[in-house]
């Protein structure tokens, strides 16, 4: 430690006066809305009885939510309904409806203009299910922490009753919606979904934040135009026929070769007379080709303005079906997909599905920073709706003292879709619009105690970061700015976070600023005055930090940075803690079955792991969330980093409920629980010299005591497996109560369930359904 840095005053890097990207109308620079004589509403409606306290006979547009109705900025449907509403419109809310039919759907009357769907701060799919398929009993976005009051894939059951209720135009939104713009792999079917504008029916995709495609299209409908005649607005997916007119188009392959992929020959098929036709078709071509072409000479003068490369063209991926059949397209799709995210150069997508293409427009433009004040310092009443009374909302609990401070994230973490959602230019706030809302909290928020949880985002030392040339950063297609290594571009100086961090903790009534949001550490180090100030004054005893793995195959895999660095900031961690005279300690976060990820890289973290004293209480299996790199390889089993073909690296992938489960409990070595898993795979693997009691050992021996416990345990099953064996000999085929019992746990997304000898499953799918409803209600399971 004696060769570390010592921290030096860094005057502020001077940032670039040149012209960013930046959209060619402001968000607010609209007329706004004869609506506006309202003025704002203390809350939004959500009964008619609000409406007509309010003096309004009806809505001009009714959001769907599948969150409890929370007035606050860190609540998706807050955002968007106060920034409507800042522009005249009249906005209810429409919380959680019952779905099973219209009726919740009409409480409010029939919007003026249209219905805005979105299923709530989470996807709902990860919200009710873990990242081993199993059911969630409870729902943070709920009041009381309730379960199941929204319903599986919310957005598109959402926006068929919508339907269903009125004949008007639905604009769907948010993360569920933005994260399957495309067709997409869907973890839970274990099956390549199409776009959800194709199964949902709706009208329009926003995709993004999408304050500034909203308001665009709000005033648009307002003006009296169509659907049809508002195709073109960035940040945007709509159904068509053909590409837009005017826009010129490239094939996806044409961009990143993937190379001959052998075509699989269906046994059906005349294979000659497919040839014949084949060859007569390319005949024809060639003749084509070759005929005299006209070339147009057009003068080039100073005054002649160049047309950039990606203005008015789109990519045209490969269509829905080739995606679902050919894993090597699919990855292949993924990766020109993301390289399609800077508003900057980004080009418009086309894929087609059956007859029709769905038309995904470039990405809207990040928000000034003068926007995005305005947008936070909307009139929120930072608390829930009152309609729920003294429930407790458990997500309104977690963020009710703390304060976003930007947008985006330039990590490009593979297992992280935040890029693909907020972009990857960071979008900050003023200091003076953060220290309002910290007043703010401090004068409104029941119960405050002088502690803000957190001053963050998506990342917390990304605030006011950009890349140091406006034109590059314009051209720029990489997946990420900090690895493999740091860009040269980007300005890494967090001379303005520390100085927003002094300004907050500053506040009359203000004791303490907490910094909850995850630190990348890779860039705190590149700034030792930013660790010394976190350090020093805004760490609760635990700084959570995420190196996600140790091992190199799946950090790279990850896009994440080698340990070394997080040696480097733990250096730096416990230099600063020891100057500060305080007791603190640095909690490592980390994800098992990773694509990538070998069993020998699980077992060497978990002896990482043991050598440091770690146990870990909390640990996180992969999820193959939609649209994220890391689940292209799951799915795959290809690497969309780097050039696809059907030649190109392949990804090893843990999947199967017991591989899973083993990698797991690799990171929980130290549970009794997970030992007896551990002593087979290490056994398996040849590393048997790693049970014992020994220093050097990763797990104990098989004690008495738990050979005892096995063989009782597998005494019950022997007796089991004769009841059930004596149940069907009788011809009726009906399991014993054992029997019924040990299927207990199954979901319907187990790929462990009894097969019977046709092929399918022991029960018809309706027993199925049944044994599952019982068992859900009569007995309640452990949530994961």
């Amino acid at each position: 430690m004696s060769n570390l840095s010592q921290p030096v005053a860094k005057s502020p890097v001077k940032r670039q006066s040149a012209e960013r990207m930046k959209a060619e109308r402001g968000l607010f620079s609209y007329p706004k809305y004869w609506a506006e004589c309202f003025g704002p509403a203390p809350f939004l409606p959500m009964s008619r009885k609000e409406m007509e306290i309010l003096g309004w006979d009806s809505c001009d547009i009714i959001i769907v939510t599948g969150d409890a109705y929370v007035d606050h900025p860190s609540f998706g449907m807050a955002v968007i309904g106060r920034v409507l509403e800042s522009q005249g419109f009249r906005v209810g809310i429409i919380s959680q409806p019952d779905w099973t039919n219209k009726n919740d759907f009409m409480q409010l009357g029939e919007p003026n203009l249209f219905f805005g769907v979105t299923a709530g701060n989470m996807d709902s799919m990860i919200n009710r299910y873990t990242a081993e398929r199993k059911l969630r009993h409870d729902d943070a976005y709920t009041a009381n922490n309730e379960g199941g009051k929204r319903p599986d894939r919310a957005v598109t059951v959402y926006t068929q009753r919508c339907k269903e209720a009125y004949k008007k135009p639905v604009v769907i939104g948010g993360i569920e919606a933005s994260l399957r713009r495309i067709a997409h792999y869907d973890y839970w079917s274990d099956k390549v979904r199409r776009s959800v504008l194709f199964d949902s029916k709706a009208d329009m995709l926003m995709f993004g934040n999408a304050e500034r495609p909203l308001l665009e299209m709000a005033h648009r409908f307002a003006a009296g135009e169509s659907i049809e005649q508002m195709q073109d607005i960035r940040g945007t997916a709509v159904i068509r026929k053909e590409p837009l007119p005017g826009w010129q188009g490239v094939d996806s392959t044409h961009l990143d070769t993937i190379g001959k992929i052998d075509p699989v020959i269906s046994p059906y098929e005349i294979i000659e007379d497919k040839c014949a036709v084949s060859s007569e078709a390319d005949k024809q071509a060639a003749i084509e080709e070759q005929k005299a072409q006209p070339i147009v000479v057009q003068p080039f003068t100073s005054k002649t303005k160049r047309r950039k490369p990606w203005d008015k063209t789109y990519v045209m991926l490969p269509a829905y079906d080739v995606v679902r059949a050919e894993k090597t397209h699919y990855a292949h799709t993924s990766r020109i997909l993301h390289k399609e995210t800077n508003p900057g150069c980004a080009r418009a997508l086309a894929q087609r599905h059956g007859d029709r293409i769905i038309w995904i427009n470039p990405p809207a433009y990040p928000l000034e920073t003068e926007e995005m004040d305005a947008v936070f310092d909307l009139p929120y009443a930072r608390v829930p709706h009152p309609s729920y009374g003294k429930a407790k909302i458990p997500a309104y609990d977690m963020i009710k003292t703390s304060v976003n401070i930007m947008r985006g994230c330039f990590g490009g973490c593979t297992f992280c879709s935040i890029t693909e959602h907020e972009g990857r230019v960071i979008q900050s706030r003023s200091e003076e619009s953060i220290i309002r809302e910290i007043e703010q909290i401090r004068d409104k928020v029941p119960g405050f105690t002088g502690v803000i949880s957190d001053l963050g985002g998506p990342t917390a030392n990304m605030y006011k970061l950009r890349c140091k040339s406006p034109k590059a950063e314009q051209a720029c297609r990489r997946l990420s700015c900090v690895w493999p290594e740091i860009c040269g571009h980007l300005d890494t100086d967090q001379t303005p976070t520390v100085e927003l961090y002094r300004k907050a903790r500053n506040v009359e009534g203000v004791k303490k600023v907490l910094i909850a949001s995850g630190v990348r550490y890779d860039l705190a180090i590149e700034d030792p005055n930013y660790v010394r100030e976190l350090v020093t004054h805004h760490v609760g005893g635990y700084l959570k930090i995420a190196p996600e793995h140790t091992e190199k195959a799946p950090l790279d895999k990850m896009m994440k940075p080698g340990m070394g660095t997080y040696d480097r900031f733990k250096e730096l961690f416990d230099k600063y803690t020891m100057e500060a005279g305080k007791e603190q300690y640095l909690i490592p976060y980390f994800i098992s079955a990773h694509p990538g990820t070998e069993d020998e890289d699980m077992l060497n973290l978990a002896l990482w792991l043991k050598e440091r004293n770690f146990k870990l209480d909390q640990v996180q299996n992969f999820y193959p969330s939609p649209m994220a790199n890391a689940t292209t390889m799951y799915h795959t089993g290809k690497n969309p980093i780097h050039k696809v073909n059907h030649k190109s690296e392949a990804v090893t992938v843990a999947k199967g409920e017991i591989r899973r489960r083993l990698h797991r409990a690799f990171l929980r070595y130290h549970d009794p629980a997970n030992w007896p898993m551990l002593r087979k795979a290490l056994t398996d693997m040849g590393k048997g010299y790693l049970i014992g009691n020994g220093a050097k050992c990763l797990i104990p021996a098989e004690s008495r005591n738990e050979l005892k416990g096995r063989e009782q345990k597998e005494y019950a099953k022997r007796s089991a497996n004769k009841a059930y064996a004596k149940g069907k000999g009788n011809g009726q085929g009906q399991q014993t109560a054992k029997g019924k019992k040990a299927q207990q746990g199954l979901t319907r997304f187990s790929d462990n369930q009894p097969h019977n000898e046709a092929g399918g499953t022991g029960n018809t799918a309706g027993t199925n359904t049944d044994n599952r409803r019982k068992n859900s209600s009569n007995k309640k399971r452990k949530p994961h």
